[in-house]
């Protein structure tokens, strides 16, 4: 569902940001990249998201490039980051509506969708409440009930639980697991050994700009030969990383 091909990514001639970064995501996997911030996580999630393209190299989404076939492919996924700033002055009801004109959904079945996803992430008590009063983890959990408002098959998350407390957290990594048996392509980036641990079921290792280690988390520590998944990657940090 997803391909990255020898992907790289300049802001300047002098300085590359992604080194040649390629990997497969399939149909009911969770594919996540691990690294420190300042790795290129978020940068490789925008290309992914065709927020951004890359200096070379070649990513596909079902097999399509964002080259010739952008909207089918922003058909195709769900996009979700921090740094996606809703309207502070609108209400969940609202922006619920407004996506799903946009995804040409029909208000029969955008009632059924909100009414679902409202009641699953706890949304229904808050839905006519500003967005700028909303706790943080209330925004995150609507930003995802609209990020899969089409209900796309590639699902990307850029740090997904980062800010979220322990509860609101667990909501969002169950509803991703759920997702996976669903069929769903997912890739995710996070900095959070445990979230990487539970969730994943392939880990790429992103270490400034280039991916030093892939495979399952017992793969990993296998190949760092240490007892646990924290040590497996700080010693492959420190065998990768150049100051």
């Amino acid at each position: 569902m997803i391909e990255l091909i020898d992907v790289h990514k300049s802001y300047t001639k002098d300085k590359e940001t992604i080194k040649g970064v390629s990997f497969e995501v399939h149909e009911g996997e969770i594919f996540g990249l691990l690294g420190p911030n300042g790795a290129g996580k978020t940068t490789l999630m925008q290309m992914i998201a065709t927020l951004m393209k890359p200096t070379s190299g070649q990513i596909l989404i079902d097999g399509l490039s964002a080259d010739k076939n952008l909207l089918d492919i922003h058909r195709k996924i769900g996009f979700l980051t921090n740094e996606i700033k809703l309207d502070p002055m609108s209400t969940p009801n609202a922006l619920f509506e407004f996506f799903a004109k946009l995804y040409d959904i029909p208000d029969s079945e955008l009632r059924d969708r909100r009414d679902e996803s409202f009641a699953r992430f706890g949304i229904s008590p808050f839905a006519d409440k500003r967005f700028k009063e909303l706790s943080t983890g209330m925004k995150q959990k609507i930003s995802i009930a609209i990020s899969l408002i089409h209900n796309p098959p590639v699902i990307i998350f850029d740090e997904p639980t980062n800010g979220l407390d322990i509860l609101t957290s667990k909501q969002v990594t169950d509803y991703l697991k759920e997702l996976r048996t669903k069929g769903h392509a997912i890739i995710l980036s996070t900095h959070i050994f445990s979230v990487a641990e539970e969730l994943c079921d392939n880990i790429a290792m992103l270490i400034d700009g280039s991916i030093v280690a892939q495979g399952t988390v017992d793969e990993l520590i296998a190949l760092a030969k240490v007892n646990t998944f924290e040590e497996a990657f700080f010693n492959i940090y420190v065998a990768h990383h150049k100051e």
